[in-house]
């Protein structure tokens, strides 16, 4: 909580099990990937007069020494899967958190070493490594000969200056625009409601949080009905003041923005034209001087690409109106693959859209949600069943977690012995 700036139920459950989920995950993944080659075989060849004989072994051995590089919004959620991919393939790893949220990585560094220490192994093989603003150290470990492997995740501009420079092998979970496309629903209430929800959870500033909203001008379907453009952008405005309208669960949905950064830019968008509801502070009972803000929406043309086609991270969100849910998809799919997307969700009721839709997530290499109405929220990762970050597009070459994300941490070393 007062590392991140997320409510105390986001706080334990991001940072607590949902972490050690994922820790579970690349663990699991990388067991099965060292798993795959046997310790021992005998490899025999018919010959004369004796078949010729040779014993095989393999032994699984580490890439060296991982850099893992916190960040400030999610420091374990984050951090624990490359962390312990790492270390189940035998790599020491050395964790420089974020300046902004040192704590909750430390804590686990402090954890680590004690039950490392009471195995019986070097407390060392899992190393805390500071830095300040001012005296940054990412790029420094990044250059070091000795570093083989980065886990990075981050602002976009630094994930690509490592991806360029690092003398290691680069996983990178960066930032992204994620999309909305709004064709039609068979639940307006429904829909505005479950995206009142996800633009408000920890105020935006989730990778996964939507940011532009697709809707024709001329409107979309809701029920069988006729729905004017205006009215979906209403229904959407009310459900975000609905969710919103009672302090204490403002409190508990709404989080404290992290970065002077994010305020400044919440700051210029709210001066901005086009902004139908401004994004307001909100104050936080239990911690009084938080600064707590709560969504912005604008409204915006698809001719506005100069505006919207970009990230614009924290509690801001684009009504992008467009010509038809045709020109929506195009611009969705150009977005993926040029900006990078994480989450992508389309609502419809008609199939030759949906499929449409398929094709938009296959093409921006981008995991596609499917008329979300309840309590699920696109925002949403769970370890063992959601692949998060595809790795096929600009918001990251890695995906947590799959097989490609562990299978490269280690090397299989072969001793071949003739038998008599």
């Amino acid at each position: 909580m007062h590392t991140t700036g997320q409510s105390f139920l986001m706080g334990f459950q991001a940072g607590g099990p949902h972490a050690q989920d994922r820790a579970l995950e690349a663990i699991a993944y990388a067991y099965d990937e060292m798993s795959r080659v046997p310790e021992r075989v005998i490899w025999e060849k018919p010959a004369k007069p004796e078949p010729l004989r040779i014993e095989k072994t393999y032994r699984v051995v580490p890439r060296g020494i991982d850099l893992t590089i916190g960040c400030s919004t999610f420091p374990t959620w984050n951090g624990y899967p490359g962390m312990f991919a790492s270390l189940v393939t035998g790599n020491a790893v050395i964790v420089k958190p974020h300046p902004q949220a040192i704590l909750p990585l430390a804590i686990t560094i402090e954890i680590v070493q004690d039950v490392l220490r009471e195995g019986g192994y070097d407390p060392r093989v899992v190393m805390l490594a500071v830095d300040a603003p001012d005296r940054p150290l990412a790029k420094v470990l990044a250059q070091r000969p000795e570093i083989t492997l980065v886990d990075y995740t981050g602002s976009t501009i630094f994930g690509d200056w490592l991806e360029q420079n690092a003398n290691a092998l680069v996983y990178t979970e960066k930032a992204g625009v994620n999309s909305v496309v709004i064709d039609s629903t068979g639940d307006l209430d429904g829909m505005a409601r479950n995206l009142a929800m996800s633009l408000s959870l920890y105020s935006g500033q989730m990778c996964t949080t939507p940011q532009n909203l697709f809707v024709p001008k001329d409107g979309i379907l809701a029920g069988g009905a006729r729905v004017s453009f205006d009215d979906v952008v209403g229904a959407l405005l009310r459900a975000v003041d609905g969710l919103l309208g009672d302090p204490a669960r403002a409190a508990g949905v709404l989080g404290a923005i992290a970065t002077d950064a994010t305020l400044q830019r919440i700051d210029e968008e709210n001066a901005k034209p086009g902004v139908v509801r401004k994004s307001t502070v909100v104050t936080n009972p239990e911690f009084p001087g938080a600064r707590v803000r709560s969504p912005l929406v604008a409204v915006v043309d698809a001719a506005d690409r100069d505006r919207f086609e970009r990230e614009a991270f924290g509690p801001i969100a684009f009504v992008v109106r467009t010509a038809d849910t045709a020109e929506s998809l195009r611009l969705a799919t150009a977005e993926a693959r040029s900006k990078g997307a994480i989450t992508a969700i389309v609502h419809t009721t008609d199939d030759a859209v949906l499929e449409q839709a398929h094709r938009w997530a296959e093409d921006g290499k981008v995991n596609l949600a499917v008329n979300l109405t309840g309590s699920l929220l696109v925002n949403q990762s769970a370890a063992f069943s959601d692949f998060h970050v595809s790795g096929g597009n600009p918001a990251g070459n890695s995906s947590l977690t799959d097989a490609a994300f562990v299978a490269n941490r280690f090397r299989v070393i072969e001793t071949r012995t003739p038998l008599a």
